[in-house]
């Protein structure tokens, strides 16, 4: 079904938006939150979570690309997840790589995200790397693949990866500087 059709779907409040959601975008939503908390059944809960927002949150909002929109959704559960479990030491999850290397080059955000000009200074940036620049980071430090996965994923070197991704951190923060983006 057509992403149209699923949002008219939640506008006309029909249960068949969450099947529906669940039927086109069950994979991804599971796999963003397996790569943030590595728990199954914390994963499941989060997965159910996204379609409870998404139910909440339509209307009144009409998201414009509903992949990236219930990406995001259960990115932030996820991560609100992790967050909470992290005190217990559960799991082996990339959280805290990512959070590391992101640190240098990126200031932190209010807790209701990040401000729209970060947003679109974020944007402007990835579209101006190459394809495989923007790729890996964004496989790293969006989906949190591991260095390991990302490099048998596309066949690379985990040392390319790493330098790539460095390279990518390295122009992000220097661009944050010219724009006078604290850290």
């Amino acid at each position: 079904m057509e992403d149209v059709k699923i949002i008219e779907l939640y506008w006309a409040r029909s249960q068949e938006a969450i099947e529906q959601t669940r039927i086109k975008y069950g994979r991804l939503i599971c796999s963003i939150c397996m790569k943030i908390l590595r728990i199954a059944e914390d994963a499941f809960e989060c997965e159910n979570d996204t379609y409870l927002k998404a139910w909440d949150s339509m209307p009144p909002h009409r998201p414009e690309h509903l992949s990236a929109y219930l990406g995001r959704i259960a990115r932030n559960l996820s991560l609100d997840r992790y967050e909470k479990e992290h005190a217990q030491k559960r799991g082996g999850s990339q959280v805290p790589l990512i959070l590391d290397e992101l640190e240098e080059c990126i200031p932190s955000a209010p807790d209701s995200g990040l401000p729209l000009e970060m947003k679109d200074l974020l944007n402007r940036f990835l579209e101006s790397q190459t394809e495989r620049a923007r790729i890996l980071f964004l496989r790293r430090y969006w989906f949190g693949d591991s260095v390991k996965e990302i490099a048998e994923r596309y066949d690379l070197g985990e040392s390319l990866v790493k330098m790539t991704l460095l390279r990518t951190r390295n122009a992000l923060r220097a661009l944050l500087e010219k724009e006078g983006v604290t850290i």
